[in-house]
């Protein structure tokens, strides 16, 4: 059973305890899944597996299959996919944004090019969808399919969103959870369907605000954190021109020059480091970050609300600790 040290956040390693010898394979899935007897191909997906994250989403569903101690044989499959359509989205972001780096390491548009990125995003969302329809679980297919429209949907109104100092909180929130949350919450949903059944609901909805919870965490951290925690350098989405809520809730209580500072910064085509140290100064002197970490404890707390109708275990109690874990990433 996993717990936390009071003080100290749980580590990823001891929440991914309980499903550890099933999450060795998910790699292996993966592999088997994405095969090519294409070369091109065979040497992105190379990169793209070297360069695979810590499996959070996996995680969240092989603990989700198992609340009730039972386990499903198609759910290694399930776990591979659900990792694979989110490589894909990453693929896509960073096409889409001109990203040069993911997790100190190059990316697919600055290794090859950006129609190459596209391609291979859709190849790997292709290849989860056709394992789906395989082996025969058109629920989790279901599932999967509306949580990537609804990213697909997310990422269009970011790209449309001509005018970024005019994105409101709704604004915000709609976009975290086309964005994030429909994918988490689309996983522990998968994962109910093979294992727990009657719990989906409950987990859906644990998945969904994990997802927001874990999404504002991770804006925070682009004004606070390091980039071997958040896998992008520091300021990366301010340097984008990126508002996430720190941001948006200051946008209305800043003093004028304020305003106008921030205004002037989202003009600059290449801002530099200390135009970005003080747009994050005004930031955290108005309170931004505070309201931030605020709304992403009430949706934490969202979360582990959802878990009270899920058999309590080792399972349940790792998915409490992913809560803390989403909120506070420092390991």
């Amino acid at each position: 059973m996993t717990g936390t040290i009071q003080g100290v956040p749980p580590k990823l390693s001891a929440i991914q305890a309980p499903v550890r010898p099933s999450l060795d394979g998910v790699g292996d899935e993966i592999r088997r899944i994405v095969l090519s007897d294409f070369d091109d191909i065979e040497e992105v997906n190379e990169h793209l597996l070297f360069m695979r994250g810590k499996l959070f989403r996996p995680t969240l569903l092989l603990l989700s299959s198992r609340v009730e101690g039972r386990d499903h044989g198609d759910t290694l499959t399930l776990a591979a996919v659900v990792e694979l359509v989110h490589l894909a989205t990453l693929v896509h972001d960073d096409a889409v944004d001109h990203s040069a780096l993911r997790r100190g390491l190059p990316t697919v548009n600055a290794l090859w090019t950006h129609q190459v990125a596209i391609i291979m995003g859709d190849y790997l969302y292709s290849r989860g969808v056709s394992e789906l329809a395989r082996i025969g679980n058109l629920e989790a297919l279901a599932v999967l399919a509306n949580a990537a429209n609804e990213m697909s949907v997310g990422e269009m109104r970011q790209l449309t969103s001509y005018d970024a100092l005019d994105f409101s909180e709704e604004d915000y929130y709609r976009l975290i959870a086309a964005k994030t949350a429909s994918l988490m919450s689309a996983a522990c949903e998968m994962g109910a369907i093979a294992g727990a059944p009657e719990h989906r609901d409950a987990l859906a909805r644990y998945g969904h605000n994990l997802g927001m919870a874990f999404q504002i965490a991770d804006d925070l951290l682009d004004y606070t954190g390091s980039e071997a925690v958040t896998g992008k350098p520091t300021g990366h989405d301010l340097r984008e021109r990126k508002v996430t809520l720190p941001l948006v809730y200051v946008l209305g209580r800043v003093t004028p020059a304020e305003d106008s500072e921030i205004r002037s910064f989202f003009t600059r085509i290449d801002p530099s480091d200390e135009d970005i140290a003080r747009i994050v100064d005004i930031v955290v002197s108005n309170g931004g970050l505070e309201y931030a970490s605020s709304v992403a404890a009430r949706y934490a707390d969202a979360a582990r609300a959802a878990l009270d109708a899920v058999p309590a275990g080792a399972p349940s109690h790792a998915l409490r600790d992913a809560v803390t874990y989403a909120v506070d990433r420092r390991r």
